[in-house]
């Protein structure tokens, strides 16, 4: 198959693009700065010579967006939303101007969309959607926006022949240098990955095994369309995840921290507390009921692979993390 990937340099779109490109499919990557002969230049925001690229693709997954990894100013939350809404209105307007559209466009979004809570898990069928909740900062419900505005971009675009999909996707764990794993298992090993303000805020993720095989069985199955989560069925507590991958790293003990000691830790981070301190308790209704079967539902065995990996990495300088696509291994390291 023939597969664009708008924004397709950042983490995921790295591991999604080594894994498709080791499967045997077509690759091409819509970028600001192309420095291979498979990357397509644009800029997100207007049509451009790169729509030749969309017309007679199989499949488009569109992953542009700017980094949530950032201090949540009036500027950067702008940014986000208009990065994202921006890319996904004019993939659209490529997907509907061409004469061969492809058969699906898989759009990024987020499990961020649901509220923060602590009592029930977050399906499509049943899950709340945030914006609304008491007791949280003003600018999480803006977070919230940003979702259902990337999504609304989607649905209302004019492609009656092309299916449409919302990944809804956790935080995507893989042993990435820079990824969100990398981060947090940097916390463990300096005995900071203790409980955050308690530690009863839930974690969602995915093992990047599993996410790159749900993005290969949405593309494969023709009857699924809208709002997909993208997590493994094991949420856990915030101070539950951290102990497990302590144990899985060989760390005793991890420091506790106040939402004060957070708020310091994120601005010397260059980030934002949302990113700690918002329970998102997200589980995979849609894939399971389809008949999707995980390969790490449990985060103690996710951790341990990824730690795996993560440690064979470091053995051995520039050798990156792998993930197992379609019978054989495609790196998932950031390319240099």
């Amino acid at each position: 198959m023939k597969i664009v990937l708008p924004g397709g340099t950042g983490q995921v779109g790295t591991i999604l693009d080594r894994a498709l490109s080791t499967a045997g499919h077509e690759v091409v990557v819509l970028t600001r700065h192309p420095r291979r002969p498979r990357d397509v230049a644009w800029d997100g925001a207007t049509l451009g010579p790169w729509a030749e690229a969309v017309d007679g693709a199989d499949v488009v997954i569109n992953l542009a967006g700017r980094s949530v990894s950032c201090r949540y100013t009036p500027e950067n939350l702008r940014a986000m939303m208009d990065s994202r809404v921006d890319s996904a209105r004019v993939v659209g307007e490529a997907i509907a101007a061409a004469r061969r559209p492809p058969k699906v466009w898989l759009q990024m979004s987020t499990a961020t969309i649901y509220a923060h809570r602590f009592d029930a898990a977050n399906d499509e069928a049943t899950g709340v959607i945030g914006g609304c909740e008491s007791g949280v900062p003003d600018y999480w419900a803006y977070s919230i926006e940003i979702a259902k505005n990337w999504e609304r971009t989607q649905t209302e675009a004019p492609t009656p022949h092309t299916r449409k999909v919302a990944l809804r996707s956790a935080m995507v764990m893989s042993p990435d240098r820079g990824g969100v794993f990398d981060v947090l298992l940097r916390l463990a090993r300096l005995g900071l990955g203790g409980p955050v303000a308690g530690g009863a805020q839930y974690v969602s993720w995915i093992h990047d095994e599993d996410f790159v095989r749900a993005v290969e069985f949405l593309v494969a199955r023709e009857e699924i369309e809208g709002a997909v989560n993208l997590a493994a069925p094991d949420p856990l507590p915030q101070r539950d995840f951290m102990r497990v991958l302590r144990k899985a790293w060989g760390v005793p003990v991890g420091l506790p921290a106040t939402r004060w000691m957070a708020e310091l830790g994120a601005l010397a981070m260059r980030s934002d507390t949302e990113l700690l301190l918002k329970s998102r308790r997200v589980v995979p209704g849609r894939l399971r009921d389809a008949g999707f079967e995980f390969t790490r539902p449990g985060w103690e065995a996710a951790a341990a692979d990824l730690v795996r990996r993560a440690r064979a990495a470091r053995a051995v300088p520039g050798r990156p993390g792998r993930v197992r696509v379609g019978g054989g291994w495609a790196h998932s390291s950031p390319r240099p």
